[in-house]
């Protein structure tokens, strides 16, 4: 069998051994073509939103009517594996909807039904064996990248059915709930970003207590009219919680209370009287990255977390797990970590002290509030994102013109009680993201050994 010796290695011998060609009912593959985009239409999977096992939201589509003419080559159907070719070379995601184009880069796979499962396909081909394969048979001196000749060579070791349903079960149930977790994250995430839009930028409550007292109200009823706004409650719900959770209710009304009733000129245009236009420089300490030598970079744990920022940085809490032992810049727990270099603007929180090299500077407001610093980063982000034009190859913003960027200054109050309220939230999504972690690292661990017969899967139910 041609390429048997390539990386060979033991596998149990009731498991079959076979190039991928041998493993299908079907190869698609649209390379060579390039299809006319649409602003909406049929989703676009390209190979640049295939990344770390899942499929990114689709920001590319093709016009509908021309979904018969571009897809004559093969129809994705639920439960196909993509894998990207050429750069990245080797990403895997496994489709959940079929109503969807395939662009070049992409090859579509799909197991025999009598010899390999989906989502055993999904994960074999994620695994190293399969992985080292890809690379040792890829060609190109810049960006590297494989045939269709040769992917059709890549062995498969694949065991019977059942052991395959179960292997793929104990993986797939580890990253169900990562994506359970994530799912929950952006919606508390969610949450606390409309929170801070409703305080801070459209000024609801304020606007809410201006309008109470134009109606004619008294000072009670404005503040009634804040509590609302805050709550999203009406007058008889504001009643029925009065009773039932007291401290709830005067927690609100305290925070009613921090709001003005009127609105004066800025230089940001109308704002709450009593607050003030001021800029990042002003308002949050500005910490910007520097590489330490490549030399002190590991992964074995030694020295401290170390990140900087490039494309797939991420939008919330960093996760790579790389260390440094001789740091330049340090950013504290609970920092901000905001991309200086393309695309300027992706930001997360640090989960820890960490090392942060080039590309990447740590944000706190004065206040010390982490919650608050976060979303007046994400705030910002429409100005950050202007900057990704910016240079000669990357966009960029620097340190002057990041300190430079305007802010609104409320009082210090209302920013102790937004803590209060997105840090609630943001205590669960610490949680969960570092539940996550764990997960991916049990899943990365057990998907080779699971791949390659070293552990026996016994008892598991189909």
């Amino acid at each position: 069998m041609e390429g048997l010796g390539m990386g060979c290695r033991s596998f149990p011998t009731h498991w079959q051994l076979l190039p991928l060609a041998e493993a299908l009912d079907a190869l698609i593959d649209y390379r060579g073509k390039t299809p006319k985009k649409t602003d909406t239409g049929i989703p676009l999977i390209t190979a640049k939103i295939v990344k770390n096992g899942k499929i990114l939201p689709v920001s590319e589509f093709i016009a509908e009517e021309d979904y018969d003419e571009w897809m004559v080559r093969g129809l994705p159907q639920v439960g196909d594996v993509v894998v990207t070719t050429e750069a990245p070379l080797g990403e895997v995601a496994q489709l959940e909807d079929c109503n969807v184009a395939l662009a070049q880069r992409i090859v579509t796979l799909r197991g025999a039904k009598e010899i390999l499962e989906s989502d055993y396909l999904r994960y074999v081909m994620q695994g190293p064996y399969v992985q080292g394969q890809l690379e040792a048979r890829a060609s190109g001196s810049t960006v590297k990248g494989i045939k269709q000749s040769e992917l059709r060579k890549v062995l498969l070791p694949i065991p019977p059915k059942q052991e395959q349903t179960k292997i793929a079960k104990i993986l797939k149930s580890i990253d169900n709930k990562i994506q359970i977790n994530n799912q929950t994250n952006q919606t508390l995430e969610q949450i606390a970003q409309a929170i801070f839009k409703s305080w801070f930028v459209d000024f609801e409550p304020v606007k809410a207590k201006i309008n109470a007292l134009a109606a004619g109200g008294s000072q009670e009823d404005a503040l009634l009219a804040a509590m609302q706004a805050i709550s999203g409650k009406d007058k008889a719900q504001l009643t029925q919680l009065q009773t039932e959770n007291p401290d709830y209710y005067n927690q609100l009304r305290t925070t009613a209370e921090l709001f003005p009733a009127a609105m004066h000129d800025s230089e940001l245009g109308e704002i709450p009287r009593g607050w003030s236009a001021s800029t990042v420089g002003e308002e949050f300490g500005v910490t910007m990255g520097q590489s330490p030598p490549g030399s002190t970079y590991n992964e074995e744990s030694e020295g401290i977390p170390f990140f900087q920022g490039r494309r797939d940085f991420g939008k919330r809490f960093p996760s790579e797990r790389v260390y440094c032992t001789a740091p330049k810049r340090m950013a504290n727990k609970g920092d901000t970590l905001l991309s200086v270099r393309a695309p300027v603007g992706d930001s997360n929180i640090a989960l820890t002290d960490c090392c942060i090299g080039r590309g990447l500077a740590a944000l706190r407001h004065k206040s010390q509030s982490s919650s608050f610093t976060y979303y007046s980063v994400k705030q910002l982000g429409k100005e950050l994102a202007s900057y990704d034009s910016e240079g000669t190859v990357f966009g960029s913003i620097n340190q002057k013109n990041l300190k430079a960027l305007s802010v609104i200054k409320p009082c210090a109050q209302l920013v102790g009680a937004f803590e209060s309220y997105a840090g609630s939230l943001d205590k669960t999504i610490f949680t969960k993201s570092k539940e996550s972690q764990t997960l991916k690292q049990t899943r990365d661990t057990l998907l080779p050994k699971l791949l390659s017969g070293e552990l026996i899967i016994k008892g598991i139910r189909i």
